[in-house]
């Protein structure tokens, strides 16, 4: 038997039949979100219509990033960028350069695919069902009912983390996550309205975000606290539960530091597939499971050289492996790529990572002997 098996969940079984209270419980939702609902910059004001591009834009922002960190980038890309066509106009390194701080900068390739293929296809008008927003790049189950109910008030089963949270909270569920997706789901479906989807779904994910919170939940002030299994046990702060993580392995890299005379190092452009797809980059060698040793590395050099080791590696965490750099120094003439001014780079779309690497060389290359 392979170590760790993943449990046989039966969601019938698990969440039973729909709760006769399920519309008693809707109501009470929507009653606490007209009282405390959060303004958010792409929120409509009560009874006015919501925007679907306002709304597809800030929930792929949304992804894997706090409102707080969001809102700034939002606002940003609206006056970059106020339509859909608009977006689909700009150029891809523009959209990149845009989004650097928001990470998983495949969220912005598949955001300027997707607004291109709404403009090209759909006239620049967003397809108002489920089915219709799956069609498109980038959009997948969560965002396709995101963007259905709120921008279209379809009854679309909204899941994100937040309402995760709540509906383990709410049925006591006992199946750790992810494998307890279908059953919070299902919990989820049963509870959802027909009238009012949109603002039921962010309904519930304001409460998970200010009320239902992760650590010390407020459960007090939740519209929810009487109807709740958890909180009857006290047991809230344990839900949802969650299956151990696996522990990251780490992969190492070296980066190449090319200074031409006139102060310039060379940049270039990564493929356009893959992590960091697209942006720019400190020419590097691929990233690997084993450290580099001399000769291997020097293999992957994108100009001839007379490389030195800077003191020190660059250290950067994403979501499945740790990376550690190593930073190669040289002088060269020239080379194929993009030579800029350290005092230029902003100009460009560099990810963290490679903003980290910059960072070191400039100082390691300051405090040292050591030049290029």
């Amino acid at each position: 038997m392979p170590p760790n098996p993943r449990p046989s969940v039966d969601v019938s079984s698990a969440i039973g039949s729909p709760p006769a209270d399920a519309a008693g419980l809707a109501d009470a939702m929507l009653a606490w979100y007209d009282r405390h609902r959060r303004v958010l910059p792409w929120r409509a004001e009560p009874g006015r219509g919501s925007d679907p591009y306002a709304i597809w834009l800030s929930e792929i922002m949304l992804q894997q990033t706090t409102v707080a960190t969001v809102g700034p980038y939002y606002r940003d890309f609206l006056s970059r960028w106020p339509t859909v066509e608009a977006l689909a106009a700009a150029d891809i390194d523009q959209v990149l350069h845009a989004w650097q701080g928001l990470g998983y900068y495949a969220r912005a390739r598949n955001l300027h695919a997707c607004a291109k293929a709404v403009a090209d296809r759909h006239g620049g008008v967003f397809p108002d069902t489920e089915a219709g927003l799956l069609g498109l790049p980038g959009i997948g189950a969560y965002t396709a009912a995101a963007v259905a109910a709120i921008a279209f008030d379809r009854a679309a089963t909204v899941l994100d983390g937040n309402i995760e949270r709540v509906m383990a909270r709410l049925r006591r569920v006992e199946v750790p996550l992810p494998d307890a997706k279908p059953i919070l789901r299902a919990h989820a479906a049963a509870l959802t309205p027909r009238r009012r989807a949109g603002d039921y779904a962010q309904a519930v994910m304001d409460l998970g975000a200010t009320v239902c919170t992760p650590r010390k939940p407020r459960c007090m002030l939740c519209p929810w606290e009487r109807a709740c299994l958890a909180h009857r046990l006290g047991d809230e702060e344990r839900l949802p539960l969650k299956r151990a993580k696996a522990a990251r392995p780490t992969r190492y890299g070296v980066a190449f530091w090319a200074e031409r005379d006139d102060g310039a190092i060379l940049i270039r452009k990564r493929a356009p597939e893959g992590l960091l797809g697209g942006l720019m980059e400190l020419p590097s060698t691929p990233w690997l499971e084993t450290r580099w040793g001399a000769a291997q590395a020097l293999a992957h050099a994108p100009v001839p050289a007379e490389w030195r080791l800077l003191d020190g590696s660059v250290g950067h965490t994403f979501t499945h492996f740790h990376l550690e750099l190593s930073i190669l120094v040289g002088r060269a003439g020239a080379g194929a790529g993009v030579w800029v001014r350290p005092d230029r780079l902003g100009d460009h779309a560099l990810p963290t990572v490679m903003k980290k690497l910059v960072k070191h060389a400039l100082a390691g290359l300051k405090s040292s002997s050591l030049k290029p």
